[in-house]
């Protein structure tokens, strides 16, 4: 639901990538099906890069287990404060999640370089390799759910937890390579945006201990 709640934000953050895919390959017979497979591929690579975040954090936490969950409670309202600044910053009401972002800014201004080399994508693997990239792009939708995935119990449930956040804006990401100038409309309607805000931070309520 994070996931699928955050797709307006991951359209701004990935929108404009998933797009250049598309617009990168020559048209002509087969275009549909390379088209197909460079968002495939670009998807899978993000995703990927997600799974890695949570496996690595969630095997620093079972080292530490008895220490880790002392923190249960605080790591759970903070990801419950951040996935309400991304409501706010969805229904573009308060941005104040872009100072969050800045956290991982040092490690994308050394990735960041590896993904321009990679542009334009005209093969699978570059695809790929983009995809893996881009997720360690800055985020604090990322950010929000990677505090869920360090209070699961095991490595393969913080695994499967950015798995699911990572499928959640898949349609939305998919769609925009296909259809970017009516995805991206849909993108900026203001109803879209609040309605989709508002979720989020009803979300993030919950979230806190007092309240879940």
């Amino acid at each position: 639901m994070i996931g699928l709640l955050g797709s307006t934000h991951c359209l701004g953050m990935c929108g404009g990538i998933s797009a250049s895919l598309s617009m990168a390959l020559p048209v002509g017979p087969g275009y549909r099906w390379r088209q197909s497979v460079m968002l495939w591929l670009f998807n899978g690579g993000r995703i990927a890069s997600y799974v890695l975040l949570a496996t690595l954090i969630a095997l620093i936490s079972t080292r530490a287990s008895e220490h880790w969950l002392a923190l249960g409670p605080l790591l759970r309202s903070l990801a419950g404060l951040l996935l309400i600044l991304m409501g706010l910053a969805i229904g573009q009401w308060w941005q104040g999640i872009r100072h969050i972002e800045r956290i991982g800014a040092p490690i994308w201004r050394r990735l960041s370089p590896a993904t321009r080399r990679l542009l334009p994508v005209k093969r699978p693997r570059q695809a790929l390799l983009l995809g893996a990239l881009w997720g360690w792009l800055p985020c604090g939708l990322v950010y929000s759910t990677l505090g869920w995935a360090a209070l699961q119990p095991t490595v393969g449930s913080a695994a499967l937890t950015m798995l699911a956040f990572g499928l959640g804006p898949l349609p939305s990401m998919l769609a925009t390579g296909y259809a970017a100038s009516q995805f991206q409309r849909l993108r900026q309607h203001p109803a879209v945006r609040r309605l989709a805000g508002a979720l989020m931070i009803g979300f993030g309520i919950w979230t806190l201990p007092l309240t879940g």
